[in-house]
């Protein structure tokens, strides 16, 4: 699947999305998701991503709720702009989340 990549940053998991994230790929995306992100934290990486939709956000809603069940760490990077942080803060999605830069959230993690 070429609009996800996947990293690690220290004791994070850093999922990078690009493209757009949408009902036509979210279900392929959290598969692959689930299939390369053991029990770290995660960090995801929004700020290519050119269109979300509800089922984008869907998919991160159930991605971060099932970070906290497990008790691991999460953070979306979604810039300063853009169609990520434009979305998710229309969906009033949980802003203790959110952060401007991978740098940021990676402090924040500790990773």
């Amino acid at each position: 699947m070429n609009n996800v990549a996947f990293a690690r940053r220290g004791p994070a998991s850093v999922v990078t999305l690009s493209g757009e994230l949408d009902l036509a790929n979210a279900p392929l995306i959290g598969k692959a998701i689930a299939g390369n992100v053991g029990d770290d934290a995660l960090l995801i990486d929004l700020t290519k991503v050119s269109f979300l939709d509800s089922a984008g956000v869907r998919l991160l809603d159930f991605i971060v709720g099932d970070m906290d069940d497990r008790g691991r760490a999460i953070r979306l990077v979604v810039g300063e702009t853009g169609a990520a942080r434009m979305t998710l803060q229309l969906c009033a999605f949980r802003d203790d989340l959110l952060s401007t830069d991978l740098e940021k959230a990676a402090a924040e993690l500790g990773a």
